[in-house]
């Protein structure tokens, strides 16, 4: 089951990324933001599920004889039910007129949603890259962190300023770059992403305590 819960996590955030990078404000960087979401999606998922985020590959792999026939099904099942979630969270964030100044006057639920996924995609970094005990010891896990960090606000930031963190979530409201009014925002919308991540990671990693 960890490999198809990796999969649709990988898979789901690249499509959000492409749906909201190409929609939205981010022009000639779109398809660095794309190559970087799927970038920091394998480092996160490479491990347990091969990282393949697409079915071609996933026939590919299944070809070259590194997965079963049992396993192949479900991981093209996996991928396309991402891609479904991610289109309809893209078209939920996308609705309407976005706002220029979602820091200071954010759509609520828009926001929180943004908050609560860029979050829950740098916690789930940060678990699978920089404390599992398979990858242990690597060299990339700044360079995954920071880019998620990246990939998340250039996506996001234009629906809640972008904080996926409470500490900056403070700062940002005493520099008067976000309201007072929606600091509750950030604080579910963070620490909400955050505990399902943990939660994700505890159960396709139960063997690492």
């Amino acid at each position: 089951m960890k490999k198809y819960i990796t999969e649709f996590i990988g898979t789901f955030f690249l499509v959000l990324t492409i749906g909201l990078a190409v929609n939205g404000g981010v022009g000639i960087m779109a398809p660095l933001v794309i190559g970087s979401s799927l970038m920091i999606m394998i480092y996160a998922g490479g491990h347990i599920s091969g990282g393949h985020y697409n079915p071609a590959v996933t026939l590919a792999v299944f070809i070259r004889g590194r997965i079963t026939s049992d396993e192949v099904l479900k991981y093209m099942i996996s991928q396309v039910a991402a891609a479904i979630f991610a289109a309809l969270a893209v078209k939920c964030l996308d609705s309407g007129i976005m706002p220029h100044d979602a820091a200071t006057n954010p759509n609520v639920l828009k926001a929180l949603l943004a908050e609560l996924l860029g979050t829950f995609a740098l916690a789930y970094v940060v678990l699978n890259v920089a404390t599992a005990k398979a990858n242990a010891g690597n060299s990339y896990f700044g360079l995954a962190i920071g880019f998620t960090v990246m990939v998340m606000v250039y996506i996001l930031g234009p629906f809640s300023g972008g904080a996926f963190n409470p500490a900056v979530a403070i700062g940002i409201s005493i520099m008067k770059m976000a309201a007072w009014q929606d600091i509750w925002i950030y604080i579910v919308g963070c620490f909400g992403g955050a505990a399902i991540a943990a939660i994700v990671f505890k159960i396709n990693n139960p063997e690492d305590n």
